[in-house]
C-alpha cells in the first residue's frame, strides 16, 4: 500500500479497501485474532438472545400463556424465524472458534465448553419456548447446517484435487 493510500483523505474515499485483509500487510495471526473476537461476540450475542429473549417472558399463567415462556413466541412465524437464524449464527460462530483454535493448548477443554454451551442453548430453547410453537427438528437442522456445509466444502476440495491429478 502506497503512502498516499494511507492518508486520511484516501481512507475517507475508500475505507473498505483500507480495512480489508491484505496478505503482505496483515499477518495471519492478526486475522485469526480478529476472527476470534468477532466469532466470540456473535456467540455471546446469539446465546444471550436465546436465554433472555426479546420482549422478556410471561410473568403469569393468565390468558392461555405459561409463565417463563417468551412473549415473542406468541408471534409464531417471526419467533420461529428468529430461532432458526439465531441458532444458525451461534452454530457457525462456535464452528469458527473451533477451527481458529485448532491445535491450541486446552483444545479438549474448549470442545467440552462448546458442547456445554450448545446443550445449555438447547435447554434454554425448551424452557422459553412453548412446546406447540416450534418444531425442534428444524432448530436442530439449523444448528447442524454450518457443520455440514463445512464438511461438504472440505470433501469437495479434497476430491477436486484428486480428480485434477487424473485430468
Amino acid at each position: 500500500m502506497s503512502e498516499s493510500e494511507r492518508s486520511p483523505a484516501y481512507v475517507g474515499r475508500s475505507w473498505h479497501k483500507y480495512f480489508q485483509y491484505q496478505e503482505g500487510r496483515d499477518s495471519p495471526s492478526e486475522a485469526c485474532n480478529v476472527l476470534l473476537i468477532i466469532s466470540n461476540l456473535i456467540a455471546a450475542v446469539t446465546f444471550q438472545a436465546n436465554v433472555n429473549p426479546s420482549g422478556s417472558v410471561w410473568q403469569d399463567n393468565d390468558n392461555g400463556h405459561v409463565a417463563g415462556t417468551a412473549i415473542y413466541a406468541s408471534q409464531k412465524a417471526i419467533f420461529y424465524l428468529f430461532l432458526i437464524f439465531n441458532t444458525m449464527a451461534l452454530s457457525t460462530s462456535l464452528l469458527l472458534v473451533l477451527y481458529l483454535t485448532h491445535r491450541f493448548p486446552f483444545y479438549l477443554e474448549l470442545w467440552v465448553a462448546i458442547i456445554g454451551m450448545g446443550v445449555t442453548y438447547g435447554s434454554a430453547i425448551f424452557v422459553v419456548t412453548p412446546g406447540h410453537s416450534v418444531r425442534f427438528r428444524y432448530v436442530m437442522l439449523a444448528a447442524v447446517v454450518p457443520w455440514l456445509l463445512r464438511l461438504l466444502f472440505q470433501l469437495f476440495w479434497r476430491f477436486k484435487a484428486k480428480l485434477c491429478k487424473y485430468f
